[in-house]
């Protein structure tokens, strides 16, 4: 179990570095086209809760001997079926698609994709991620954990702040009338 849990760690931490690679070229690129970047603030909290959460699921994992949970094949699929969904979230946005709150003034709005179906897939993406890996390798604490903190900072900042955005800079319909309270 140990070089299966490995394996999919690290296949993890490459797709993440692999993200930011292409969220720079296209912050880049929006730039470029007069985008501005909004919820600098929390946008630290939200790296270091990622951080924390993969080596939280490597220490609990490690301390609980890489034994798989009972609900491990059921995790495995929802870790993989979100994996999934990840590239069809960033081929769909194309060059929008970030993990910053850069908006483009004028911009309209994506609607294919998993965003015909959701406002936002990849925070459930990450979501799914975030509870199902831990639960594969019987992390039950760090699901439970991270769960929560990625749940509040996601409702509570994240995803008000970027309604806000989007709704001053694109034809985008509102999702909280409160937004942007950081």
């Amino acid at each position: 179990m140990e070089l299966i849990f490995t394996g999919v760690f690290f296949l993890l931490v490459f797709q993440r570095l692999f993200e930011l690679y292409i969220a720079k070229k296209n912050e880049k690129w929006m730039k470029e086209q007069g985008a501005r970047e909004v919820g600098k603030n929390h946008y630290k909290y939200i790296v270091l809760l990622h951080v924390f959460f993969l080596f939280a699921v490597a220490i609990e994992a490690i301390l609980r001997g890489f034994t798989l949970s009972f609900v491990w094949s059921v995790m495995l699929f929802v870790f993989l079926s979100a994996q999934c969904l990840r590239v069809w979230t960033i081929r769909s946005l194309g060059r929008f698609w970030n993990t910053k709150i850069i908006v483009l003034q004028g911009a309209e709005v994506v609607k294919r994709g998993p965003y015909r179906f959701l406002k936002h897939p990849n925070y459930v993406i990450v979501a799914l991620e975030i509870l199902s890996l831990p639960l594969i390798f019987s992390s039950y604490f760090t699901a439970i954990v991270f769960t929560v903190l990625n749940a509040v900072i996601l409702l509570k900042v994240r995803i008000p702040a970027e309604e806000k955005a989007l709704k001053e800079s694109t034809n985008y319909p509102v999702m909280f009338p409160n937004a942007g309270k950081e």
